[in-house]
């Protein structure tokens, strides 16, 4: 691997040095380097520091000036306004840096991260028995988003996908299809994947109808629960077949979605069962819990109800049951101990946020989170319909994720096919290329808007050759590639010593920036900030091929520098919507 100097951190430096030879007590002092639209890079800091030596910034920043040395990598610096510094930087280390990425196909010369730790990112948690249905789309994506950022930069993640495969659900269950055996009598037929899983469903929603409605049959199904509990084999097989039955169908939704996820990962709320005892023990004679009406609970004085009474997290039950905290709590100690995590992400809905502060805060008091170990909630927010609100179906139901992608694949390859002629694709070709289309395109969508906001879920607009969709990079994609099949022997070539025009430039600043980009989405848990910067790229790219031709250029040295400039491009997009989980096809 080969990790390459930015143009910002080489300037950075420069204007350092330049600081600290003009002001020595200006020594390790932030020059606050941008990029500007008035030059490459803008340096604002000169003004604070003009201020703390009670100095003319403008005077201060001349005499920087003077201690900044130009030709190499800074063809020439501004004193604009007050006392800003307008930069620009050489042609020459513009290509330099663009062939140092080059030469290292695999990273594109972005670093690895100096300490790096271990993240179990806590996402795509599914519920046995039950369809997946629209909600669960943002967890999913955006959970395999930050697996893949984080991987990249050299985080060590243990993924963990906390499925609902526990609790009262799967004792109403049981005793229901015990009591109705022949509703999920099939014939000779054997029905897996997304039937198994509607019948499933039908019969969950039967059961909880049931449950609801008649006492008796509530108390048998309560009853089916502690037998569960307690390991009774008839019960134990039944709900082991509802967990291996519901996998089945999470495989073939995720792949579908294009997405990998292990069996080894798959950590129900089933796998902390043996841990729930002692994780109250553990926070009851430390004092964090406390008995409440018969049940173990944590009080905090920030979180109080209508009435103004302090709202509990409850851990354990009045009847001894344990709640979705118990479980939780659980598995921080399982990640803290024995995945020895340094972090631990939840990309969970925004719902239940007070739920996880509850949590977090009682996995703090009780020390299994401290200043080396931190939890945080990626709250994201809710998938509306053009209409503004949760996207339903016309009967006002949650919409069937198998049916949301299905429909996205189909519009996909309903575009694909418009130009499959003149690109010359096979059938096979525009099936996959639809499905790479339909699924890059809803996740990108919910990818470019921060995951805290809510969005619109628009398959026309998404589906789109123009505007900022996923399509739109694909494509710029494939039209690189086309560019270079046609190229012949010509080869991609850096000549440093050639004049940059304008959109070269632009377009090979923007490059330099690919790796601070994927620095800071990974840091901060926002995959859209790399949507934003690739967007921006195939923009630049679009610019650029309307001003200045790759394969009529006016030299042979043009040719090869440009051919380098947008097979790195290309290598840039790539690698960039890989990180995103989408697919980059080589014709569209």
């Amino acid at each position: 691997m080969t990790s390459v100097t930015s143009l910002t951190d080489l300037v950075h430096q420069r204007l350092s040095d330049a600081l600290a030879s003009t002001l020595p007590e200006a020594d390790g002092v932030d020059p606050l380097l941008r990029r500007s639209d008035r030059a490459d890079f803008q340096a604002n800091g000169i003004l604070a520091l003009a201020k703390k030596a009670k100095a003319n910034p403008r005077e201060l920043a001349t005499q920087v000036v003077s201690h900044i040395t130009t030709g190499d990598v800074i063809q020439d610096v501004e004193v604009s306004g007050p006392g800003f510094l307008n930069i620009t930087i050489t042609d020459k280390a513009i290509a330099e840096n663009l062939a140092a990425r080059y030469a290292d196909p695999a990273r594109l010369g972005v670093p690895l991260v100096d300490h790096p730790g271990t993240t179990v990112i806590d996402y795509a948690q599914p519920n046995v028995a039950k369809e997946m249905h629209v909600g669960h789309l943002r967890s999913a994506v955006i959970g395999d988003a930050l697996v893949q950022l984080l991987e990249f930069t050299g985080e060590s993640v243990v993924r963990r996908h906390h499925i609902g495969d526990w609790g009262t659900q799967f004792g109403m269950l049981i005793q229901y299809l015990d009591e109705h055996p022949g509703e999920l009598d099939h014939g000779d037929a054997q029905v897996t994947g997304e039937e198994a899983m509607s019948n499933l469903d039908r019969l969950y929603k039967a059961a909880r109808k049931l449950f609801d409605s008649d006492e008796e049959f509530k108390t048998r199904a309560r009853r089916r629960v502690v037998d569960l509990q307690a390991g009774e084999p008839q019960t134990l097989a039944a709900w082991q077949k509802f967990v291996d039955e519901s996998k089945i169908y999470f495989f073939s939704v995720f792949e579908k979605l294009d997405m990998e996820i292990r069996d080894p990962d798959i950590v129900g709320e089933s796998g902390y069962n043996d841990m729930l005892d002692e994780t109250c023990r553990l926070l009851e004679e430390s004092g964090v819990a406390e008995i409440s009406d018969g049940a173990l609970c944590v009080f905090f004085d920030d979180i109080k109800g209508p009435d103004g009474n302090r709202t509990p997290l409850i851990v354990r039950k009045s009847d001894g049951g344990y709640g979705y905290a118990a479980t939780d709590l659980s598995a921080i100690r399982d990640r803290v101990f024995n995945l020895k995590a340094t972090s631990l992400l939840y990309v969970v809905d925004v719902r239940q946020s007070l739920h996880f502060k509850m949590v977090f805060e009682t996995a703090r008091r009780a020390g299994w989170l401290n200043d080396d170990v931190s939890a945080f909630q990626l709250a994201f927010g809710t998938i509306l319909g053009k209409d503004g609100k949760p996207f339903k179906t016309r009967e006002g139901v949650s919409v069937k994720l198998e049916d949301l992608l299905d429909e996205a694949v189909q519009r996909a390859t309903a575009v694909v096919r418009e130009k499959a002629e003149k690109m010359g694709l096979t059938e096979q070709e525009i099936v996959e290329n639809g499905r790479y289309v339909g699924i890059g395109a809803v996740k990108y969508a919910d990818l470019s808007t921060s995951a805290v906001r809510d969005y619109k879920f628009d398959l026309d607009q998404m589906v789109s050759l123009s505007g900022d969709t996923s399509v739109y990079l694909q494509y710029a994609y494939a039209r690189i590639q086309s560019i270079l099949r046609k190229a012949g022997e010509a080869r991609p070539l850096a000549h440093p010593e050639l004049e940059l025009t304008g959109a070269e430039r632009a377009l090979g600043l923007h490059l330099d920036q690919f790796s601070e980009v994927v620095a800071d989405a990974a840091k901060e848990y926002a995959p859209h900030k790399l949507t934003a910067y690739l967007y921006q790229l195939a923009s630049l790219l679009t610019t650029f091929y309307d001003q200045c031709p790759v394969l009529q250029a006016d030299t042979q040295e043009q040719k090869e520098n440009r051919l380098l400039l947008v097979d790195l491009t290309a290598r840039t997009l790539h690698r960039g919507m890989a990180l995103l989980g989408i697919r980059t096809p080589e014709k569209l």
